[in-house]
């Protein structure tokens, strides 16, 4: 990897921010930041930390979790599109997740939400897809509507814009997949079976949806595969230096209200529950309205996830 350190000129920093999607280094992020590198290196990286560190206003009073206490807590993963294609407008989420942690069951569970999951918008008096939320109100306006969807507090959330997926996996060094079926994406062709990726060819293998027979949930499978190969890239990394030029890739792409402090905590106090990760993909029924498609959560559905994700949520 040490070829790959060399890439500091201004030429190189404006590739590093081109086209990405954002559910990798989101998580990525996660990770390193609460369980990979631990307290010494967090404290190495507080200026990066401190960058991204951006809190919101909310809609109502929080009560705040109590980290010292190891209380459970949820956290909104957001990936939004404003950095895609030199793209400076708002833009949309097109990647919203909600992680529960709960430290006394020692288990963290992950609940993928489609995009067009068709939903009242809070702050904006209407019902549209739910990553509208963003273009009409931000990550203040998404974290009103995704609370009131699922009935839950949302206690943290970290956003990242669509810039760093390449520069990510360069930086950690090319990743292992396995293509489910084989497809080509702007030029590039992706067979069938096992294969590894560069920054460039990763990028490109998780934003083809189209031509997925399964549509955005395939999609998701395929981040999900590329999220795995960065993790295991990344425990794989010996020394401060090769973290600290995975952060610097992210840049200013990271937003978050976990304040420095409160990643100490999670860091040294929440590990375990870090240990093991459950997925789970909310699933709606398709459906056309005035010529635009959306996704419906059914009542069963619904009802589903929010047990889910209360019960996560709930001190013994």
């Amino acid at each position: 990897m040490g070829k790959k350190q060399n890439r500091k000129g201004p030429n190189q920093k404006q590739r590093l921010r081109k086209i990405l999607l954002m559910l990798v280094s989101m998580l990525l992020v996660v990770v390193l930041l609460i369980t990979a590198i631990g307290a010494k290196v967090l404290y190495d990286v507080k200026e990066t930390t401190d960058e991204a560190y951006e809190p919101v206003k909310r809609a109502q009073n929080l009560t705040q979790v109590d980290l010292k206490q190891k209380e459970p807590f949820s956290i909104l993963l957001l990936g939004v599109d404003t950095g895609a294609l030199d793209r400076t407008d708002q833009g949309r989420s097109d990647t919203i997740m909600v992680a529960t942690v709960n430290p006394a069951t020692e288990k963290t569970v992950l609940v993928s939400l489609p995009r067009d999951t068709y939903v009242e918008i809070v702050g904006h008096q209407s019902m549209d897809k739910i990553n509208h939320a963003y273009a009409f109100g931000g990550t203040a306006m998404t974290i009103a509507t995704v609370e009131k969807l699922l009935d839950i507090p949302i206690h943290y959330y970290v956003s990242i814009n669509m810039a760093g997926i390449e520069a990510l996996v360069d930086a950690v060094g090319d990743i292992n997949v396995s293509n489910p079926f084989a497809f080509s994406y702007e030029g590039t062709d992706f067979p069938k079976g096992p294969q590894r990726l560069d920054g460039s060819r990763a990028l490109k293998y998780v934003r083809m949806r189209y031509d997925d027979p399964e549509g955005d949930y395939g999609r998701q499978a395929r981040q999900r595969q590329v999220i795995t190969g960065i993790m295991r890239q990344t425990v794989s990394i010996k020394g401060l230096g090769s973290y600290q030029e995975i952060l610097a890739s992210l840049g200013s792409n990271v937003k978050t209200d976990v304040s420095f402090k409160d990643a100490e905590l999670l860091a040294r106090k929440y590990r375990p529950a870090f240990s093991k990760v459950e997925s789970e993909q909310a699933k709606g029924e398709g459906f056309m309205q005035d010529d635009v498609s959306y996704q419906r959560l059914s009542p069963e559905e619904l009802t589903r996830i929010q047990t889910l994700l209360k019960e996560q949520l709930a001190t013994k």
